[in-house]
């Protein structure tokens, strides 16, 4: 009897080790596709938003443990709760806020409008203009995607699961042009000859952090730190690290 009540409790601390051990890790979802946002270093990912959230997790007294996905994955991952949180240069829309809730604004995203550089699209101007029949490469469930869908319809849209896919669809005259976060495409430019990035912009964003709609407390956390971690001036110093402009 002794033995078994003895098993028993182990049992029951294990239990609760297991649940403590739970509850202090902190599991952010990523597409580690998006430099300098985030992106693989070996096997590792680093980049601007896997620092903040191992600042953020610091401060909350949590471990972090970045899952990398597809984009398009993430939201569904953060309402089934298999993960914390989102972070991925993600923009607030009002259509993910059916879904999800976000933290205060941590840094300003660009969409930029990558080109080859002998191509007829001078500007983003280009793209409107009346009979315009360019095709446009986007990243899958990115803003990029929801405001060209929006704009300029199905049919002159080619969705891509990463940004490098699209870039190769450029390349190869299968679209005439993507549409992408600036940094990203600054990456990609540099990668690739031949291309370039048109000085007109397609659109700006602010990125922030998305939390399941009910985990209002876990919400609340991340922008009490991410606001200490804005005004010490940490949020900006891990920008400039890989932005350096």
């Amino acid at each position: 009897m002794m033995k078994k009540l003895i098993a028993l409790i182990a049992a029951i601390c294990m239990l609760g080790c297991a649940c403590s051990a739970m509850a202090d890790t902190l599991t952010m979802g990523t597409n580690a596709s998006f430099p300098p946002y985030e992106f693989y270093e070996a096997e590792t990912i680093v980049g601007i938003d896997a620092e903040i959230a191992a600042a953020i997790a610091e401060k909350l007294g949590m471990e972090l443990v970045i899952e990398d996905m597809d984009f398009n994955a993430i939201l569904p991952a953060i309402t089934s709760g298999k993960i914390d949180m989102g972070m991925a240069g993600m923009t607030v829309t009002e259509e993910r806020l059916q879904s999800v809730n976000f933290s205060v604004s941590y840094a300003t995203g660009i969409q930029a409008i990558i080109v080859k550089e002998d191509s007829a699209i001078a500007s983003v101007d280009d793209l409107y203009a009346e009979g315009a029949q360019y095709i446009i490469g986007v990243q899958e469930a990115t803003t990029g995607d929801i405001y060209c869908t929006d704009d300029f319809g199905e049919a002159r849209v080619q969705k891509f699961k990463v940004g490098a896919d699209a870039v190769e669809a450029l390349k190869t005259g299968k679209v005439d042009c993507v549409i992408i976060d600036n940094q990203p495409a600054i990456a990609y430019v540099a990668a690739n000859e031949g291309l370039k990035i048109l000085e007109s912009t397609y659109a700006l964003e602010d990125y922030a952090i998305a939390v399941a709609l009910e985990n209002t407390e876990l919400l609340d956390k991340i922008n009490a730190a991410l606001e200490e971690l804005i005004e010490d001036g940490t949020v900006a110093a891990i920008v400039e690290k890989y932005i350096k402009e």
